[in-house]
């Protein structure tokens, strides 16, 4: 299948709102990223089930589908971005019309949970995404500047060479990360775990659990030749070890041609009587199991301060040089 680049956002264009796993608790949130898009010259729509809820579900597994096949079919719609993550994207992914959504490709952001719904479209259907900012999320509080433009210029530039770098955990911290600590860590988990090299390839991935719990299904990312870049928000590291070796035995490591780690915050050893090991040794263990370069320390993620990446984009991995170039255009 060919790879399907949505069409750029340009202002006036309708953009659509839908939640795809867990509701957004504070309705005023929802109408916040709204105004925010409104503000920007965007007309919205929000889906007709965006604002149910049952339970940790915004709304059945039905009500969510139909709100996803909605967006994409109306050919009015433009683009659409995920409220916010949680949990339940992946109980969608057997009930999804695919051919219809490869008939109507568009722009599609979201992250975290969301990273199962991204990785699903791009196996069935070739379609690029973006690993970017949510509405009820970054655009309702306050967006950062970075944040802002680089979700942007990435949505509304059709030019190729866009370059994302890492950064230590000290100057993400002057930056205004507001986890320091754990973009610390993750910054030196990333530098323990560095291979030389440069490598080119597809960009598939996202957060870490859900990539590791699409292992084994219908819906697994082909990783053969892939950049394949992870992160995390919560996890012991324990946990985070233990997803890392689960990729690595299932031919991760050997089959992706670099792997590009973004921010594990807050992946950090709580107080316990347990022993624990640092988060980078579990980092370093994988790099030394992968056949291409390992960098980490990439402003992508759960924190306030995060770039926007487009999954299946061909880019290059230089771990001298510590860059993450697109070498498509992001959108088209």
């Amino acid at each position: 299948m060919p790879t399907r680049i949505p069409r750029r956002l340009t202002r006036g264009d309708l953009l659509g709102i839908i939640c795809p796993a867990s509701p957004v608790a504070d309705g005023a949130r929802l109408e916040r990223g709204v105004r925010y898009l409104e503000s920007l010259g965007y007309r919205v729509s929000v889906g007709a089930n965006a604002a149910k809820s049952d339970g940790y579900l915004a709304g059945t597994d039905n009500e969510r589908a139909d709100d996803v096949h909605a967006m994409f079919a109306d050919r009015r719609v433009k683009g659409i971005f995920c409220a916010r993550g949680g949990y339940g994207t992946g109980r969608l992914l057997g009930l999804l019309d695919y051919p219809l959504i490869a008939r109507h490709p568009k722009v599609f952001v979201g992250y975290s949970d969301v990273t199962a719904l991204e990785i699903a479209l791009w196996k069935k259907c070739s379609l690029v995404t973006y690993h970017g900012p949510m509405s009820a999320v970054e655009m309702a509080g306050g967006i950062d500047p970075f944040t802002e433009e680089s979700l942007w210029r990435t949505l509304t530039s059709a030019t190729p060479g866009m370059t994302v770098a890492a950064e230590s955990g000290e100057a993400a911290a002057k930056a205004g990360q507001a986890a320091a600590k754990a973009g610390q860590a993750a910054a030196r988990a990333g530098q323990a775990a560095a291979r030389a090299g440069q490598a080119r390839g597809r960009l598939v991935g996202g957060n870490l659990s859900l990539v590791a719990s699409l292992l084994g299904t219908p819906w697994q990312p082909d990783l053969r030749g892939a950049i394949l870049f992870l992160e995390d928000i919560g996890e012991d590291p324990y946990r985070v070890d233990r997803m890392l070796v689960q990729l690595a035995h299932a031919g991760a490591a050997a089959r992706a041609a670099a792997t590009a780690l973004g921010q594990f915050t807050s992946c950090v050893v709580r107080e316990s009587g347990t022993p624990t090991r640092p988060l980078e040794a579990s980092f370093a263990d994988f790099a030394a199991k992968a056949r291409g370069p390992v960098v980490g320390g990439f402003p992508v993620g759960h924190e306030r301060r995060m770039a926007t990446l487009p999954l299946g984009i061909l880019a290059r991995l230089d771990a001298r040089a510590g860059t993450l170039t697109l070498e498509e255009a992001p959108v088209s």
